[in-house]
């Protein structure tokens, strides 16, 4: 059999054996794709994927962006973060939608009496009060959004330093926390709108996913240049980071020509996963789960596993 890459330390020779046996008995003896799923599988149950990654020198700030709808934008956001999380970092998600999918995904609860990004925005509630940990993911803390939030973007019109609200919230917990985040992945709405405008000035990147279509590059081209308006008037620290391909389908030449046009624009900042066209990937929001803790031995969970690390291990 193919040697089992050492995931553990030590005293984790039980653990250890319990993915040799799930290769062994589903995989045939070998590292075959349904092996590989058997392993992964046994290694997110136990909460440790791989080896932990390194922390950044200091928290990184990403506002996952798109003004097309339908990228899979809320999907990157919550599976990314729980890779990063089950792979050892400490990371805080965001979520500026006011359709709430990230806290449904998250299971967060977010109805009206809970404390959320809302009043975090409009009360100058502190954020640390909006802080929700993640059941099942280990090290993954959410903030949720509430119907509130829909109103949000013309309540915030007559509010003095309006684009500047997220930051200023995000910076004071940051600094007042005792253990710090390596990650804040913030969702956005896809619109460009004052709760998107705050994200972009919060952030110190941005990680933009884009599906494997004609229509998901047409919108390419004007979010490029509002990330340069935003980096010229309210925030110059700001750039495009990441570029992930989603809803890749390696049956069709569309997704090859459209992942190639991506590659040759952005170069070394679209990460070398794509994900994946997966079934269990969109199943797992409506079970108030991430694609890793529904289905860990899916194409879908191994793949943003892959994408989590790259993202992590950026130059």
């Amino acid at each position: 059999m193919t040697d089992t890459p050492n995931y553990f330390g030590p005293s984790d020779a039980a653990l250890q054996a319990a993915v040799d046996v799930s290769r062994e008995t589903l995989g045939g003896g070998s590292d075959t794709p349904i092996a590989q799923a058997a392993a992964a599988a046994v290694l997110v149950a136990s909460g440790r994927v791989a080896d932990q990654l390194p922390r950044p020198m200091q928290t990184r700030i990403l506002t996952i962006s798109n003004q097309k709808g339908g990228v899979g934008k809320t999907t990157t956001t919550v599976n990314l973060a729980a890779g990063l999380a089950f792979q050892g970092l400490r990371v805080l998600v965001i979520d500026l939608d006011p359709q709430g999918n990230a806290s449904t995904a998250l299971g967060m609860p977010h109805h009206d009496e809970v404390d959320s990004i809302y009043e975090v925005l409009l009360e100058d509630m502190p954020l640390a009060q909006a802080v929700q940990k993640v059941e099942q993911i280990p090290n993954l803390y959410g903030v949720p959004a509430t119907l509130d939030l829909a109103g949000a973007e013309l309540e915030l019109v007559s509010l003095v330093a309006r684009e500047n609200r997220l930051k200023r919230a995000i910076e004071t917990y940051l600094a007042q926390s005792t253990d710090r985040f390596d990650f804040v992945l913030i969702d956005c709405p896809p619109s460009l709108g004052l709760l998107t405008v705050n994200a972009l000035v919060a952030a110190t990147e941005v990680l933009i996913p884009i599906q494997c279509e004609y229509y998901a590059l047409e919108g390419l081209g004007q979010l490029v240049r509002n990330v340069e308006k935003i980096q010229e008037y309210l925030n110059p620290n700001i750039f495009i980071s990441t570029i992930l391909l989603t809803m890749y389908d390696g049956r069709t030449r569309l997704s090859a020509q459209v992942a190639q046009e991506v590659r040759d624009f952005f170069g070394e900042r679209v990460l070398p996963t794509a994900i994946p066209r997966s079934v269990r990937v969109s199943e797992a929001p409506s079970f108030q789960q991430t694609v890793l803790t529904y289905d860990p031995g899916s194409t879908g969970a191994q793949s943003y596993l892959q994408a989590a690390r790259e993202l992590a291990l950026q130059a």
